[in-house]
């Protein structure tokens, strides 16, 4: 495993055995799996994957190492089965080249010839210890014996400590040169972002509630969330990017970065949001983003009649139907090469990714994008779609409360209540706070960035000692209320309403 991530990090850093399984395995779980997956282990929950794989294939190693003591060659059957299942995830990857599929190959063998070689070792030892010599000296004592192992002993135990070290040190180098092995950071250092033909409006004073510990209004990059497929960043250098414009158009379009950074640029504040997120979760984010609109780039292509989709591809093969309307409306939907006044984070999508305000990230937010197909939802399916996920992802009405934290105690008083609520595309119009499913009591909403980002709020209220629970909702600038059903995220995001209990204290 180690051996095969540090090959791949030189020679197919794109790809690696282990990141094609990952990838395999994310692919095929159902969608239940993963909303479970990102419900306990949020952004972390491929870093859980990486370790589960590693606790699945040591158990394999000790499998294959018990059935090949006991026959011959069984054991080595069991680690080709595993390189043939390996073979056969690189092969089912958007990044499958030559390289990738020798290392999974060469490290089958490799393990094969380890394997082998560890098992002699063992019966080795297991044969000095059945067959003491006639001639020596009266067995020493099992102290004496423990201070004095055996040559075989001794040479099985150097083997597994060597090997626990090249575990160790492997996984950090493989973990280092993957993330340099293209010079896509080196590459990012170097970019300029030119400034934007149409400048973000400027914040207003009133956007800010002033609550202490709220969620600010622009969140920092490296809290923005990350959710998607990509067990491994696709490194992506921008010097060789082109995005293909393709499908029921007039004229297919090829767009190279350098063709980007010349475009008239816009910046707005959009707010994005996962349909993972559950009801009060933090599975959302809003960024000032720097990027071409995608209205003028179909322009370009000119969509042919009958098309009502769009299918975005990203660098590793991941798909995103996003609505043709909706990326030729007028709303900032962007190719979007910068956030928050930097270029894109490699996590985030560089060199260019798809931010369109309205729509959950399944739908619309690819990263590392390479292809707009302009197509039909009748002839092409994205992603997500057989997997039980909805079309179409428009963001739902939703609020949430910031402060106080639920579950901790607060003093009698004036409570002060603050959160964010969020209607993108539409705007917010009003939010309401209501103590024990009694009446609901209007809060002081903030100015909002624009229709497109989140608004915070805040409300003031008296309790007195005692536990009470405190819902929060939102009704759009339509005039259409959150809805207060509670449903799963799946197949089109979660509803209810956030819900915390409060004990004051006096």
């Amino acid at each position: 495993m180690v051996l095969g991530e540090l090959l791949a990090a030189v020679f197919s850093p794109s790809l690696s055995p282990v990141t094609a399984v990952g990838g395999a395995v994310i692919d095929a779980v159902p969608p239940g799996v993963k909303d479970w997956a990102v419900a306990v282990f949020g952004t972390a929950d491929k870093v859980a994957l990486l370790a589960g794989m590693a606790l699945v294939i040591a158990g394999f190693a000790v499998l294959a190492g018990v059935v090949e003591d006991r026959r011959r060659y069984a054991g080595a059957a069991v680690v080709g089965v595993f390189g043939l299942a390996g073979l056969a995830a690189v092969l089912t990857r958007a990044q499958a080249n030559v390289n990738a599929m020798s290392l999974a190959v060469f490290t089958a063998v490799v393990a094969v010839v380890l394997l082998r070689f560890l098992v002699r070792m063992l019966q080795e030892w297991g044969s000095q210890a059945a067959e003491p010599d006639p001639a020596a000296t009266p067995a020493p004592t099992p102290t004496a014996a423990l201070a004095t192992p055996a040559p075989a002993r001794r040479r099985f135990l150097q083997a597994l400590a060597g090997g626990a070290a090249f575990t160790a040190v492997g996984g950090v180098l493989a973990a280092a040169w993957r993330g340099a092995a293209a010079v896509v950071s080196e590459a990012r250092g170097r970019v300029a972002l030119p400034a934007p033909a149409s400048a973000a409006p400027a914040i207003p004073a009133t956007a800010e509630a002033g609550v202490e510990d709220i969620t600010p209004l622009v969140t920092p990059n490296a809290d923005f969330y990350r959710i998607d497929t990509a067990l491994s960043v696709p490194a992506v250098d921008p010097a060789t990017w082109v995005l293909r414009v393709t499908g029921m158009v007039d004229r297919e379009v090829e767009l190279s970065f350098a063709d980007l950074l010349a475009k008239p640029l816009v910046e707005r504040h959009v707010t994005l949001a996962c349909v993972s997120n559950s009801v009060g979760g933090d599975l959302i984010g809003n960024a000032r983003w720097l990027g071409w609109p995608v209205r003028e780039l179909l322009a370009l292509a000119g969509p042919r009649p009958g098309a009502d989709m769009v299918l975005s591809r990203s660098a590793d093969g991941w798909t995103a139907g996003t609505p043709l309307e909706v990326l030729s409306d007028g709303r900032d939907a962007l190719l979007a090469i910068g956030m928050n006044g930097e270029p894109l984070p490699l996590e985030h999508g560089f060199p260019v990714r798809l931010v369109v305000p309205g729509l959950y990230g399944y739908v619309s937010a690819t990263k590392w994008v390479t292809q707009l197909k302009v197509t039909r939802f009748a002839d092409d399916v994205a992603y997500w779609t057989p997997r039980g996920w909805s079309e179409r992802g428009p963001i739902k009405t939703s609020s949430r409360i910031d402060v106080p934290r639920g579950g901790r105690p607060v003093k009698a008083g004036r409570v002060l209540f603050g959160g964010v609520a969020w209607a993108q595309h539409t705007g917010i119009g009003k939010v309401e706070l209501r103590v024990n499913r009694g009446a609901w009591q209007q809060a002081e909403l903030a100015e909002g960035i624009s229709r497109d980002t989140w608004y915070q709020w805040k409300l003031g209220l008296d309790l007195t000692e005692g536990q009470y629970e405190i819902q929060v909702r939102a009704t759009d600038l339509s005039g259409n209320v959150q809805d207060e059903q509670s449903r799963p995220a799946a197949p089109n995001g979660a509803t209810g309403l956030h819900t915390i209990r409060v004990d004051v204290k006096p």
